[in-house]
């Protein structure tokens, strides 16, 4: 089965990193659906797509009556992701919805109890999970020799273009953070409990945030996130600490993975031993390869094989009012000054 797939949103995010994925996937790109009638042009002429339309609504109710869709993806926003994703399940169609899934849990919550009775699904665009690095370093904290999963810490930074001169820090919130809250539990395999947050707003749109994260297990995790750097400089790092191992993944695709080596300096013969070294792992840039890195080609895939009814991992809406949930705890105790649980 090659699915066929109608696609809501032609802006940018969607017309340079999601699309190009898409396509590289055994699936048919059949209709296109936007209200900028010159990005819809634009993304409908770059993949040869005939079937467009200036509202999302109308071409799900069009096509799926008429049986020429078999799925639904969508990047546009949480407002407009929690109606159409609504409107597509009710139509028993697949679902993809780039992330957030909503403005709110219990939206998202609507959608995920849509998806349950249509027996469809609706996968959320949490594509860090697939980033080669994050992947390497999820694969080495779940295995036998890492130990207990101790301890988080993680920066995931943004620069201040989008806020200045508009301190409403909403869009950072729903469409940055977010992806701290399904990765910080995606990395350390358990379910956030509670949340507290201090925040400093350096300067209107500045904003620094440092949220700590409890878990049932007594694990520590700590994510820095803000407004506040460059986004010409590396904005994201991660570190999960076991039982004399770690292992770092900076700005997105370096692995480094420490374990309990000996001292060297007293041994004459003193090596790398492959057993106890370090481990670097980063990508080969100059190769050939058409390889997605940061992860929305793996999340596609998966989106791919959950329409076709096969066995997958993608994110589902259920991990979407999960993170939705955590977030809005982080915004309690933004408010409150104290932990929040979820």
């Amino acid at each position: 089965m090659i699915p066929r797939i109608g696609w809501i949103g032609c802006g940018t995010h969607a017309g340079e990193m999601l699309l190009p994925q898409l396509v590289r996937l055994p699936v048919r790109l059949v209709a296109l659906a936007d209200v900028n009638a010159e990005r819809l042009a634009l993304i409908g002429d770059r993949y040869g797509v005939a079937r467009r339309y200036a509202d999302g609504l109308a071409m799900i109710e069009s096509m799926a009556t008429s049986g020429e869709l078999d799925a639904i993806g969508m990047a546009v926003g949480p407002k407009q992701h929690s109606e159409l994703a609504a409107a597509a399940l009710r139509r028993g169609l697949p679902v993809f919805i780039e992330k957030p899934p909503a403005a709110t849990s219990a939206e998202a919550q609507v959608l995920a109890d849509l998806a349950r009775a249509a027996g469809k699904p609706c996968v959320v665009g949490f594509m860090k999970r697939y980033s080669t690095a994050n992947r390497i370093a999820g694969n080495i904290t779940r295995g036998a020799g890492f130990g207990p999963r101790a301890s988080l810490l993680g920066e995931y930074m943004t620069a201040p273009t989008y806020f200045v001169g508009n301190a409403d820090y909403t869009g950072f919130l729903l469409h940055h953070c977010v992806h701290a809250m399904d990765l910080v539990p995606w990395l350390l395999k358990e379910d956030v409990v509670s949340t507290q947050a201090r925040s400093f707003e350096i300067a209107p749109g500045k904003l620094l945030l440092h949220v700590g994260f409890g878990f049932a297990s007594g694990a520590l995790a700590t994510v820095v996130m803000g407004t506040h750097q460059s986004r010409g400089t590396p904005m994201e790092w991660w570190q999960v600490m076991g039982d004399q191992q770690r292992v770092e993944v900076r700005n997105v695709h370096e692995v480094r993975h420490f374990r309990n080596p000996p001292f060297k300096a007293a041994d004459p013969a003193a090596t790398l031993d492959a057993a106890v070294d370090t481990l670097v792992w980063e990508p080969n840039f100059t190769a050939a390869a058409n390889e997605d890195h940061k992860g929305y080609h793996g999340l596609l895939a998966a989106f791919g094989r959950a329409v076709r009814g096969e066995a997958n991992d993608a994110p589902d809406i259920a991990d979407g009012v999960k993170a939705m949930r955590v977030l809005e705890a982080v915004v309690r105790s933004m408010g409150s000054g104290t932990a929040e649980r979820v």
